[in-house]
């Protein structure tokens, strides 16, 4: 759960509406809670994604596998952690190709492009030709990670956010809808901060998402929004700009 002990917060940060976004989409939320795919679930993701894509906005997404395999946990019962992370890198493109398959069904272009070569169902990771079609107006969808073990998703996002010139990280999560002072399900006193800075969590160690991601973020002044995936229209609302979610900034 996203927590925080003490830190200076602005209230009323300024609305943000950005031009490119990359949008972490965890995996555990592709399978509703269970191993798998839950259709319904990626048809509203995708009518969210679609409405962004036709209103003007660029959308590449990043697609966890935590629906299908961990390698963290895999490794605690025992296997390899390369191995391991191997499959969880071919979770997400699992993921992947059910989201375009459900962008397209929404009349959005789609390209999943994958750090592991694939080339019967996906380009490979080329951040010019991502660039390319994204002005086009296709959405994109990275998988398989980083094409290596122990490197997470939220640091790929990152990493992937700055080589396409994206303008804010979209993080959505399953479960919290920001970051808090504590956690809201067992604290009922726990507030919901607007704004923290990215010194702030990585001082405090704030259970956000992985710290490599969040000195990418902060090294290269690249904010990220944290906001709940929970809802019809979230996606939508964090992308125009609507003061949703926790705003985590370089200043």
């Amino acid at each position: 759960m996203v927590t925080e002990q003490s830190a200076t917060v602005d209230q009323n940060p300024p609305a943000m509406r950005p031009r490119r976004v990359v949008l972490k989409l965890s995996g555990e939320v592709f399978g509703g809670g269970a191993v798998g795919v839950e259709p319904d679930v990626v048809q509203s993701l995708a009518k969210q994604i679609a409405t962004v894509t036709r209103r003007g906005i660029q959308v590449a997404v990043v697609v966890g596998g935590g629906n299908f395999f961990r390698g963290a946990e895999l490794q605690k019962r025992g296997m390899d952690r390369n191995r391991a992370d191997y499959m969880g890198m071919l979770g997400t493109v699992m993921n992947c190709l059910a989201l375009q398959d459900f962008l397209e069904k929404e009349g959005i272009e789609t390209r999943v492009q994958t750090a592991i070569t694939m080339a019967q169902v996906a380009e490979p990771y080329l951040p010019l030709r991502a660039i390319r079609h994204l002005e086009k107006g296709r959405v994109v969808i990275f998988g398989a990670g980083a094409g290596m073990p122990y490197f997470s998703t939220d640091t790929v996002t990152a990493q992937r956010a700055l080589e396409i010139h994206a303008d804010m990280v979209l993080m959505s999560k399953n479960g919290v809808d920001g970051v808090y002072t504590a956690d809201p399900r067992i604290d009922p006193t726990a507030r919901k901060l607007e704004t923290i800075t990215f010194q702030g969590v990585l001082q405090r160690g704030l259970r956000v998402a992985d710290q490599a991601a969040f000195s990418l973020c902060e090294e290269n002044k690249l904010p990220m929004l944290v906001f709940g995936a929970e809802g019809d229209d979230t996606i939508v609302r964090a992308c125009a700009g609507e003061r949703i979610g926790t705003l985590i900034t370089a200043d």
